[in-house]
């Protein structure tokens, strides 16, 4: 099999999106020594509009359109994503042949105050980017204040430290990558904030034509991640989800088992619906769709129709 002279890594220029395109190079430069593996660093509409939430302006989709962009006119060979931020859907002409091997998939408790969310008194105020995370702690945590907290991950730590928040809520791996793990003041266990689909993971994105590129990136692939990812996208794909809608869906590996679990949720947490189902690893997407399936049964939809509004403009 021949190997690749030069690729180009199309990549938000947030430091986080910087880190997750340079591990890439690396792993490629590892790889193929000889190819001269380069970034296209470009912002994203997702990045630029700061003052509405992801949910009003078209979800987390905006952070990949320009990327996408130079994948078409050749500007760039691949993508690299944060994988809870790519639509359940990968529309043609593009491909996701890749996921990465998984970091850590919970959310991480970031205050300089409190040792956790079970610590905070009545009234404290947590910031979240997140309808997600928001909903499971409005369940868990009715006392607490929750405020919308946007930008990248160095904008919401500098709001916390200049006390515009108690707390905040973040992931955690993006925390680790950058070497920011000693900010994390507890874990989050996925009983208290079920994770969204795909989260801590990598995915790589290019053109559907190019299969002498998916053979090049082949090695980057883990089958455990993919197992989990597929499961979760799977969930999300049979709801429809975007970041309108507080939805989670987590999978976890038990040998050659998967076990699927996810919920929809009102933003207030009103009404909370929860699915789970264990079964072959193999089967991973039948499984995620039993879930969202299961969801939709108990009532789910009406869930959906309410929130899944037109994006403005």
């Amino acid at each position: 099999m021949s190997t690749p002279k030069k690729l180009v890594i199309a990549t938000r220029a947030s430091r986080l999106a910087l880190w997750q395109a340079e591990h890439v190079r690396d792993r490629l430069k590892a790889l193929y020594p000889d190819c001269d593996v380069q970034l296209l660093s470009m912002s994203t509409k997702g990045d630029r509009i700061l003052d509405r939430s992801l949910s009003k302006i078209g979800g987390k989709g905006l952070f990949i359109k320009e990327l996408e962009m130079a994948l078409l006119d050749g500007r760039a060979d691949l993508a690299v994503h944060s994988l809870k931020d790519v639509p359940y859907d990968v529309p043609a002409p593009f491909a996701l042949p890749v996921i990465m091997e998984r970091d850590d998939s919970r959310d991480a408790f970031v205050s300089n105050h409190y040792e956790s969310l079970a610590q905070m008194p009545t009234g404290a105020v947590v910031g979240t980017s997140s309808l997600r995370r928001e909903s499971q702690l409005r369940e868990r945590y009715p006392h607490l204040v929750i405020h919308p907290l946007r930008g990248n991950l160095d904008t919401r730590l500098g709001k916390l430290d200049a006390g515009e928040f108690d707390a905040i809520i973040l992931a955690t791996a993006g925390l680790k990558r950058l070497g920011l793990a000693e900010r994390i003041r507890s874990s989050i266990e996925v009983e208290d904030s079920l994770p969204s689909a795909g989260q801590g993971a990598l995915g790589i994105e290019i053109h559907q034509d190019r299969t002498d590129l998916a053979s090049w990136l082949a090695p980057l692939a883990c089958l455990q991640s993919t197992y989990r990812s597929q499961a979760e996208r799977a969930v999300t794909r049979v709801l429809g989800g975007s970041c309108q809608v507080p939805l989670a869906a987590y999978a976890q590996l038990d040998g050659d088992q998967i076990w699927v679990r996810a919920l929809v949720a009102e933003p207030d947490a009103s009404v909370v619906y929860r699915a789970e189902l264990r079964g072959p690893a193999s089967e991973a997407d039948a499984i995620g769709k039993a879930v969202g399936q299961d969801l939709l049964a108990q009532g789910a939809e009406t869930i959906l129709a309410k929130l899944s509004l037109p994006a403005e403009d």
